[in-house]
């Protein structure tokens, strides 16, 4: 192979002239790359120190990483059209929350109130076995690839919100029930009241259910064969299915799905793909949720509402379906 005049010109007064031009055929530089290369060793004899002699090097690294990069452009190809899908697990934390009940013979605000999540401990039963996956705290999700950065999506995040027992927190209002041990009225400055078992268990533990739809972003950060690693941002909103465990007072125990509220969040993360096929996946979301209308007994009139903010760490295995069978995923 031979070079062009420009590269020729550069070469010229140069004591490793051959050894040079050699490289320069062998990394296939450009004229402007070849100039940088050049000045290294036109610096005087005595500048050649082991400082000189690492930048080389690094030069060199760098190039390759470029050419790499260059060449693993051909394996990512293009992701429109594509679909995905993944199954994780999560941890939530929650905002302390006002809770209002309202019915027939009692209207009250609780303040305060501190619930936490209730993540399964961990067994190949409870997370692995297809019967029983939906005991933990779990997120899934299918998407579809919009371009090669944007994917719309739609998932359910099913988080647990257990109101704690035997907390003590401020009370306002009023319960009304005859021959009750709580009935009275109640004011937020001097009553407090226990959330005792005979009082109120209140927990969205079957679920606290928020199916939603998402709009993210994603591109890539690294790219070393077979491994891509791609950072993900974005924001979704959607509606709360809890599935309500909740006993008030003597009212039998209610247990049912109901149609609660709204949530919106935003969300960010890593995805590491293998073969642009499997990926590992772990995220990072904040939100709010608003639920004006929780059932908690199996009388009608009896309702709750809250609202509070969330925080929600998940871990998700999943993969990529590419319905392109031309697309060839062999690194070229």
């Amino acid at each position: 192979k031979e070079i062009s005049a420009g590269h020729a010109k550069i070469l010229v007064g140069l004591e490793n002239a051959t050894f040079v031009a050699r490289k320069i055929i062998e990394k296939k530089l450009s004229v402007r790359q070849s100039e940088n290369f050049v000045k290294i060793f036109k610096k005087k004899k005595t500048s050649l120190t082991k400082y000189s002699t690492t930048c080389v090097l690094l030069y060199f690294i760098l190039i390759n990483l470029n050419y790499t990069t260059q060449a693993q452009t051909n394996i990512v190809g293009n992701k429109k059209g594509d679909f995905y899908l993944y199954w994780g697990w999560n941890f939530s934390w929650y905002s302390v929350s006002n809770i209002s009940f309202s019915g027939n013979d009692y209207n009250f605000i609780l303040y305060d109130v501190v619930a936490k999540d209730r993540q399964s401990a961990f067994s190949f039963d409870k997370y692995l076995n297809p019967a029983n996956i939906s005991i933990p705290q779990y997120n899934f999700r299918i998407g579809y690839y919009l371009n090669n950065n944007w994917d719309i999506s739609m998932g359910i995040d099913h988080m647990k919100y257990v109101v704690q027992k035997n907390q003590t927190v401020n009370i306002e209002g009023n319960i009304n029930r005859e021959n009750n041990t709580y009935q009275g009225e109640y004011s937020r400055n001097s009553d407090q009241i226990t959330l005792s078992e005979d009082f109120l268990t209140l927990e969205h533990s079957d679920g606290l259910n928020l199916i939603n739809v998402e709009l993210r972003h994603s591109s890539s950060i690294i790219k070393l064969y077979p491994l891509e690693i791609r950072h993900l941002e974005g924001f979704g909103i959607g509606g709360l299915l809890p599935k309500t465990n909740a006993r008030f007072l003597e009212s039998e125990r209610y247990d049912n799905f109901h149609w609660s509220g709204i949530g919106a969040h935003v969300v960010g993360g890593f995805q590491f793909l293998l073969w642009e096929r499997f990926s590992i996946q772990t995220e990072l979301k904040s939100g709010y949720i608003n639920m004006p209308d929780i059932r908690f007994t199996h009388d009608s009139q009896d309702r709750a509402s809250q609202d509070f903010w969330y925080t929600q760490w998940n871990f998700t295995l999943g993969g990529v379906i590419s319905l392109d069978n031309k697309r060839s995923w062999k690194k070229q």
